[in-house]
């Protein structure tokens, strides 16, 4: 195996590629990175029995072959180098990465044990690959990261006909983003459990693509699949991961309540508020928000410790309401919001409220995104 390659367009796909692989390995060569060589240009691939990630790019090779070496190591060593073109070269046992007087020789693993990455399902059908990741970033703010309930860390992707709906919820929060997308069949209808992690991280490498390829396979016994794929410059990346199971909470539900109160305030200014006031927040406390007519009021603190007001111009549709939320959720749901204006629908004090954006005051919410959110008892 011998070849030649820009150093930027191999450091960035080492780097995407090696992300995914364990850090505490089961086995030793999943640790690994397989760098194979061939007239069609050079391939990176990773897998964890989990998830598998292959970047192609194109490289000039001299001499076809295949090695595997250490992913972290190889990813470190690459963005460490000059920006001059790299030659790899498998010499041996050992990888050889020279550029420009830089040398490196990587000790390598025994290819015949590395297992085979699985193969991407049939092509379900494609979105575009700014929309999709807007949406992954919306949609995985509400899911969970407590191992432990690892059904919680997924995000629920519905597919029916022409619309990809997003869900996730970590008990304590919940949020909902619908998209359109372009089935390969009109009467489509499927559902996968996505690691939101590996989702997210997908999501944002394949952005400055075109489009994103969405494939499931709905296996019944442990072995569904879903695979996304996407033009990366001049290379191509793929990822498939298996899927969650479990019974997914019903959250599609959770935003179907009427509201009593309603109130709209300025998005920017309320993310900055609430940062403010809640510094002096103590941990596990709530950001008190009283919505009366035309304003908010946030408070945070106790009597015996810090304390910290501030209040905002806002518009209030409905009986006054004050209720309390954990200003960690509270901003993450906010910091998603992509406008200017943020509609919040309450029902009760001790029911969750749903938060969307709007163009301006007044406007009917855009109910593309919503995120949902649980109050926290006030104590007064």
């Amino acid at each position: 195996m011998k070849f030649r390659i820009e150093r930027d367009i191999l450091a960035d796909a080492v780097a995407w590629t090696a992300r995914s692989l364990p850090s505490r390995p089961s086995v030793p060569v999943l640790a690994g990175l397989l760098v194979e060589a061939s007239g069609d240009g050079l391939t990176l691939s990773g897998f964890d029995y989990e998830t598998s990630t292959r970047a192609t790019l194109p490289a000039e090779v001299s001499s076809e072959g295949r090695a595997l070496v250490s992913g972290r190591l190889l990813a470190d060593i690459t963005k460490s180098l000059p920006n001059k073109p790299i030659d790899v070269e498998l010499e041996g046992t050992k990888v050889s990465v020279v550029c420009g007087s830089a040398r490196f020789s990587l000790q390598t693993m025994p290819v015949d044990e590395y297992p085979q990455l699985p193969e991407m399902p049939s092509a379900t059908g494609s979105v575009k690959s700014d929309v999709f990741a807007t949406a992954v970033s919306q949609a995985v703010a509400a899911a969970g990261r407590d191992e432990m309930l690892p059904l919680l860390t997924g995000v629920r992707l519905e597919l029916e006909k022409s619309t990809i709906s997003l869900m996730a919820t970590d008990r304590f929060r919940a949020s909902l983003r619908d998209l359109e997308w372009s089935p390969e069949q009109s009467d489509l209808s499927a559902h996968a459990l996505v690691p939101a992690r590996v989702l997210s991280e997908t999501a944002k490498a394949l952005i400055s693509g075109s489009d994103v390829t969405i494939a499931v396979s709905s296996g019944e016994s442990g072995d569904g699949l879903i695979g996304f794929e996407g033009t990366v410059g001049t290379g191509t990346r793929r990822t498939t991961t298996r899927l969650l199971e479990g019974d997914f909470p019903r959250v599609r539900q959770l935003f179907q309540t009427q509201p009593e109160t309603v109130a709209y305030v300025n998005t920017h200014d309320f993310v900055d508020s609430v940062k403010r006031v809640a510094l002096v927040a103590e941990r596990n406390t709530p950001v008190r928000l009283t919505f009366s007519e035309g304003q908010v009021l946030l408070e945070a603190g106790s009597g015996d410790e810090a304390q910290a007001s501030e209040s905002l111009e806002a518009t209030v549709e409905g009986p006054d309401i004050s209720i309390g939320f954990n200003p960690t959720y509270l901003l993450e749901g906010l910091s998603v919001m992509s406008d200017p204006v943020v509609h919040l629908a309450f029902t009760q004090h001790t029911k969750p409220a749903a938060i969307a954006g709007v163009q301006e005051i007044g406007a009917d919410p855009d109910l593309a995104f919503r995120y949902l959110i649980m109050p926290v008892r006030l104590q007064n």
